[in-house]
């Protein structure tokens, strides 16, 4: 399974290097394409598991004042 990841940045929030940098901890890679970032699962994830996943996205992005869409595959 992979999870997409496309960030929407606002003018009054944190600078896009930043948000890469928090993401980069979570273990996403920047990419091209119609997404900005995706993480690699290992074979065994459950949906339970991206579910989870995003909670942590959220939490991580809180406060930075961008808006983000997640996409699991």
């Amino acid at each position: 399974m992979k999870t997409y990841l496309t960030v929407f940045f606002s003018s009054e929030g944190a600078s896009p290097s930043q948000v890469t940098d928090r993401l980069q901890m979570l273990g996403f890679v920047p990419t091209h394409g119609n997404y900005d970032f995706v993480y690699n699962w290992d074979d065994k994830a459950s949906v339970k598991d991206a579910i989870w996943f995003a909670d942590k996205v959220r939490n991580t992005l809180e406060g930075m004042h961008v808006y983000f869409k997640v996409e699991s595959v």
